[in-house]
């Protein structure tokens, strides 16, 4: 009777064991410590359409025991309901915390973009940024449905787009993109600005045509309400802007390259035949030739007003201008400037 009991005894100690190590092992694989790496964070990107095991293999790369964090993923449904989306790992995370991250946490990227000339300039930048590659956002930015739908032509769309940060989520479509844009660039044009701007019988796209220019003429933010003046006071009186950042960029679509640098305005650039050459064309060219920053944009609905008609590089004070009511003047600070650029040998 006795080694009855013992063994009885023995059974439950071993069953005992066994649960406590099944308990330990099933702890281990939810709770314990399975990642990798030692960074702040482990980004992990998951595609729109992946199936499971894609997913897996991507959230794999930060784990310590696969195996483990397999069984995690079976056992929580997660191999059933994969989402796309940016998701932020820490050092130290379990199997349950990496599996709720992924299927609930998905974290919105700061999407940067500045000043760019052309939408095709602007998809590329925005496509190292979230998943979208370049074309199907060009395609998006170009639908001429949408275009005319919301008073955009081709020549001005990049209008719309205003440099700033946004959060957006990694894994938006590129017309989830651009209608954000979309949206953001009416909440800038409130009524206040749209006052402004109807004030100088200029619609939201032709303000921000004028502050592309006024954007590449200086970057000095101080003066640039005074350039917008001098280009307000040049259009109001029917005189062409003759603005050498348009024959800067007429150049470039003349020659299918905007990859060229350059730094210097030849009398010859001055006749190339392009609708944004503005010393062969009046008014505004077709469109903005740059994203202009904000204040650019600020600057034109709040230019200086002045009577000034010219200005030129300033050679003693670099990044500055120096402003001329009348052409006499204009042309004697022009020569200044060429002879300082000819010293210099300044060709191009």
């Amino acid at each position: 009777m006795n080694n009855y009991k013992k063994i009885i005894l023995g059974v439950v100690l071993l069953g005992l064991v066994g649960m406590a190590v099944f308990a330990y092992n099933v702890y281990q694989t939810f709770f314990g410590p399975n990642t990798n790496f030692t960074s702040e964070n482990y980004e992990v990107l998951i595609p729109t359409g992946a199936d499971y095991n894609e997913a897996f293999h991507i959230i794999a790369d930060a784990v310590e025991d696969r195996d483990a964090f397999h069984n995690t993923a079976v056992r929580k449904g997660y191999h059933k309901n994969v989402k796309p989306g940016r998701y932020l790992l820490r050092p130290g995370m379990n199997n349950n915390e990496i599996i709720n991250t992924v299927r609930s946490v998905n974290v919105p990227v700061k999407l940067r973009f500045n000043n760019q000339e052309r939408l095709e300039d602007l998809a590329g930048r925005i496509a190292m940024q979230i998943e979208p590659d370049s074309l199907s956002l060009l395609m998006a930015m170009q639908d001429p449905t949408f275009l005319k739908a919301h008073g955009f032509t081709r020549e001005n769309a990049l209008a719309m787009y205003l440099p700033n940060q946004y959060d957006t989520y990694w894994n938006s479509s590129a017309t989830e993109f651009r209608d954000k844009m979309l949206r953001q660039y009416q909440a800038y044009w409130n009524s206040n600005r749209l006052q402004k701007a109807a004030r100088l019988e200029m619609t939201p796209q032709e303000v921000v045509t004028l502050a592309s220019i006024v954007h590449k003429e200086t970057a000095k933010v101080d003066e640039r309400p005074r350039v917008a003046g001098v280009y307000i006071n040049r259009l109001e009186s029917g005189i062409k802007l003759d603005a050498d950042p348009t024959v800067i960029y007429a150049k470039k679509m003349a020659d299918n390259d905007f990859n060229q640098v350059i730094k210097r305005v030849l009398y010859k650039d001055l006749v190339i035949d392009q609708p944004y050459n503005t010393y062969r064309n009046a008014g505004l060219p077709p469109g903005p030739i740059v994203t202009p920053d904000l204040s650019a944009i600020d600057a034109v609905l709040n230019h200086e007003d002045h009577g000034y008609y010219f200005f030129v590089a300033d050679v003693e004070n670099f990044g500055y201008h120096k402003f001329a009511r009348t052409l006499s003047q204009h042309n004697a600070n022009a020569a200044a400037y060429r002879r300082w650029a000819n010293e210099r040998k300044i060709t191009r």
